[in-house]
């Protein structure tokens, strides 16, 4: 059996079964540890047996409030092995944030590591153990688990909240079968090589960088994990590690190559993902001239990640593209326009089983089996898909997803704010920033500082305004929508 062979039941514990047929091969590097598949199967045993003391069995939900790291990945297979359903939570959150999802998700236990103990201190109403993931959890006494048993392909993995366009969060209900589907997807797309190494720099909340643990465990690829992005470090483990693959958002990518300088990178990398948005051609020319092998992705929460990809040479000849869907992968294009553009949608055994206690959402979503997308986007003549737009008036910040209406909601909670509006503006870095125009209630005074402050007391910093204009009035259709085109117009008139 080759060390590229992948598992091919998605009814076997991936990470024990890769400790079984090679326990001697690199699994994971992380923070100056390094970790074969026998000793991460044996750390994450443990994990699971102490999870297990804490009552925690089949069919319950353990929430991770937690940085990338060592034990993340430890917990993240853990949850597996005893059958419990992982609730990965932002740690870029306010409180508030945190709190609700909390007490949707209802999850037995809730571990945090020690940079997070202030995001938690305000869940005493809520019924949830809260474990600290170093001192306090390693003093739990534990026995040894079960039997290792087969998982079911339809039992609920992961479930991670992600915001409808209403900015309403929403739990993605991702089964062992989604994610299995979605690594085999991603395996017959890009290949599995014996020597194959990814470098995970995505946050471990984010279906992105959770997927290439997931995968790596399933193909048995090596991961070098980076507790956060930063491009010296990120240039330094691609031609240190011998990095083959990883995924980025388009920022990070620009970030990396303006550390680098002009240095050319190593050979040995096969593919950068490059997901989050549309990739500007200029990028792709630029990271190509350098030896980045770049491939432009479309993915979503409620795929398990990708479900089109472009290959570096297809980027290349049209740059604007995310490829074709991937090999199981079907995507149509609904309601098109006289240009051809209109909703995508998806049907794929990656494809979620729905949203944690939303019939209303997930038969709107499903309803017919295919996944209602949100995105605009067209086919092309040789049937490469290009995104038109991320969804009506979502704003993608840094690879981040901001919804108007929650940053509104918060402004109009503001006790001096009579209306609001949040529009996106085209930024040189995160490739659009958040900004806003109020409308001050009659008689009241309140400065753009004191606002700002206000939302960052109750909003993740991604999703605070970087401008907040004072206006007589917000331009709106005869409805009464707000004409977010016409705010983003104003702002660039008054510079």
């Amino acid at each position: 059996m080759s060390v590229s062979d992948p598992i091919l039941s998605a009814e076997i514990p991936w990470l024990w079964e890769q400790a079984r047929r090679e326990p001697g091969k690199l699994a994971l590097r992380c923070g100056g540890e390094t970790l074969s598949f026998g000793e991460l199967a044996e750390r994450a045993e443990l994990t699971g047996a102490r999870l297990s003391a804490l009552g925690v069995g089949t069919d319950d939900r353990v929430a991770l409030l937690m940085d990338s790291s060592v034990r993340t990945v430890e917990l993240i297979h853990a949850a597996q092995r005893i059958g419990a359903a992982l609730v990965p939570l932002n740690t870029r959150l306010a409180p508030a944030e945190i709190a609700a999802l909390v007490r949707a998700a209802e999850p037995r236990v809730l571990v945090y590591d020690a940079s997070h103990r202030d995001s938690v201190s305000n869940l005493d109403s809520v019924r949830v153990r809260l474990v600290e993931s170093r001192s306090e959890f390693e003093s739990l006494a534990a026995g040894a688990l079960a039997k290792i048993a087969p998982i079911r392909a339809d039992a609920v993995h992961t479930i991670i909240f992600t915001s409808g366009t209403t900015g309403t969060p929403k739990g993605a209900m991702l089964t062992n079968g989604n994610h299995f589907a979605s690594a085999s997807a991603s395996r017959e797309n890009l290949g599995v090589e014996p020597f194959d190494t990814w470098l995970d720099l995505l946050p471990l909340y984010h279906v992105g960088g959770l997927s290439i643990i997931l995968r790596s465990a399933i193909d048995g690829t090596s991961v070098v994990l980076e507790r956060g992005f930063d491009a010296r470090r990120a240039n330094h483990a691609i031609r240190t590690h011998g990095i083959t693959l990883l995924s980025v958002v388009a920022t990070m990518l620009a970030r990396m190559l303006d550390e680098n300088g002009e240095r050319v990178y190593p050979a040995s990398l096969r593919y950068v993902l490059v997901g989050g948005g549309p990739v500007a051609p200029a990028l792709v020319e630029r990271a190509s001239r350098l030896g980045v092998p770049v491939a432009p992705t479309y993915g979503l929460t409620e795929t398990a990640s990708q479900v089109a990809t472009a290959r570096p040479e297809e980027a290349l000849a049209r740059p604007a593209s995310c490829g074709r869907p991937l090999p199981g992968v079907s995507i149509r294009i609904e309601n098109a326009d006289a240009e051809g553009r209109g909703e995508v949608v998806v049907r794929a055994p990656a494809v979620m089983a729905g949203y944690l206690n939303d019939e209303a959402s997930t038969r709107a979503a499903l309803g017919d089996g295919w996944l209602r997308t949100g995105d605009i986007g067209h086919f092309d003549e040789a049937g490469y898909l290009y995104i038109d737009d991320r969804r009506n008036d979502l704003i993608v910040s840094g690879g981040e997803n901001v919804y108007p209406a929650e940053v509104e909601a918060m402004l109009l909670a503001h006790p001096m704010i009579s209306e609001a509006g949040v529009y996106a503006v085209s930024d040189p870095v995160w490739g659009h920033r958040v900004e806003a125009a109020v409308v001050a209630r009659e008689g009241a005074w309140v400065g753009e500082t004191e606002l700002r402050a206000w939302c960052s007391a109750r909003l993740a910093r991604f999703k605070v305004p970087k401008t907040i204009r004072f206006v007589d009035a917000l331009p709106r259709t005869a409805s009464g929508k707000i004409r977010r085109a016409i705010l983003r117009l104003q702002a660039s008139r008054d510079g």
